[in-house]
């Protein structure tokens, strides 16, 4: 009996007029916009310029968008090519079918097209981004959900997936949500990077070595719970083999890494101390101009107060005379009127 359940939803796509509006596309595009912003701030953290990271990644988000779905036709060929399927939905990115493996090593491609033109270890800047990937894997799993695909085996869990659709032979029924489970797994490892290169202070490549790594765990475990159709060698499914040797190759390269080049690099982008410099003194010498325009202010105003002081002082001396005179001439009339009235008397 089916107490509780993840709904999935009755369709993948809305319509605004005659343009379509897919959940799987929205949820890349907001994992592409998380690990920009994201690897913004730990670009400049590490020293670099704000906006070095966007700029990058408009060579290295294309070439990771070819590389996910070149992996995904050459891996699942047969969807593609084989007899009653149309060649040209291997053009329909929208409707899903994004190898991470091929988004990683042609996004990685671009990316380092990019970090050359701009003078910039490679290395360096994948440590910054590494976090950022990891909670765009976490957000763009979600396009497996409104696809209704990428779900794992038969359960009856409190969390289990319910699938609706029957469409190219989906059998509806209530599933693992593996989609789920990576999700919250690419969480975990986005956590572990930041908190290791925090601890550790990981540079030369190391922190995007151990994403990697972790990645590959968690991407083994809940292969191995899904049930759509996959090539299979010796038993294990295509992508965990592919998820085993990575993960060696991970492990290697960070064992490596630290010996040869230990600690984190110094400088990541060339000039942008310099240019940081540069803003400071601009500021420092707008401060001085400042200060010196408020005092030259200020010693005018006093200027202009002792010369006021100076007017009164000097008319001090006739005032007070032109004051005494009206007391002194008051003083006679009186001395006369008394005269008089002495006069009458006697």
């Amino acid at each position: 009996m089916e107490l509780a359940f993840i709904p999935s939803p009755s369709r993948g796509v809305l319509y605004l007029g005659p343009i379509p509006l897919r959940g799987y596309a929205f949820c890349i595009i907001i994992g592409v916009f998380v690990a920009v912003w994201l690897g913004n701030k730990r670009w400049i953290a590490r020293g670099g310029r704000a906006g070095t990271v966007a700029d990058i990644a408009v060579w290295a988000v294309p070439f990771g968008l070819v590389g996910g779905r070149l992996y995904h036709v050459i891996t699942d060929y047969e969807l593609y090519f084989s007899a009653g399927r149309d060649w040209v939905d291997a053009f329909k990115v929208w409707e899903g079918g994004l190898g991470i493996w091929g988004a990683i090593a042609l996004g990685a491609l671009g990316a380092w097209i990019g970090c050359r033109r701009r003078g910039i270890p490679m290395p360096a800047y994948a440590d910054a981004v590494a976090p950022g990937i990891a909670l765009a894997q976490a957000i763009g799993r979600w396009g497996n959900w409104f696809n209704q695909e990428l779900y794992g085996k038969p359960t009856d869990l409190p969390w289990a997936l319910k699938i609706t659709s029957s469409a190219d032979g989906r059998v509806p029924g209530t599933y693992h949500p593996t989609f789920l489970y990576e999700s919250l797994w690419c969480i975990g490892v986005a956590l572990l990077v930041i908190w290791a290169d925090r601890r550790f202070k990981l540079g030369h490549g190391r922190a995007f070595a151990l994403y990697v790594a972790a990645y590959c765990v968690g991407r083994f475990w809940t292969e191995y719970l899904r049930v759509d159709d996959a090539h299979h060698i010796l038993g294990l499914r295509l992508n965990n083999w592919t998820a085993l040797f990575v993960f060696l190759l991970a492990v290697l390269y960070m064992v490596l890494s630290a010996k040869k080049h230990p600690g984190r690099e110094a400088i990541v982008e060339p000039g942008a101390d310099a240019a940081g410099a540069s803003q400071t003194d601009t500021e420092a010498e707008t401060g001085i101009e400042a200060a010196g325009d408020t005092k030259a202010q200020d010693g005018a105003e006093a200027a202009s107060d002792m010369k006021a002081d100076g007017a009164a002082t000097d008319a001090g001396p006739e005032a007070a005379t032109e004051e005494q005179v009206p007391v002194a001439d008051e003083t006679k009339d009186e001395a006369k009127d008394e005269a008089g009235t002495a006069t009458k008397k006697s």
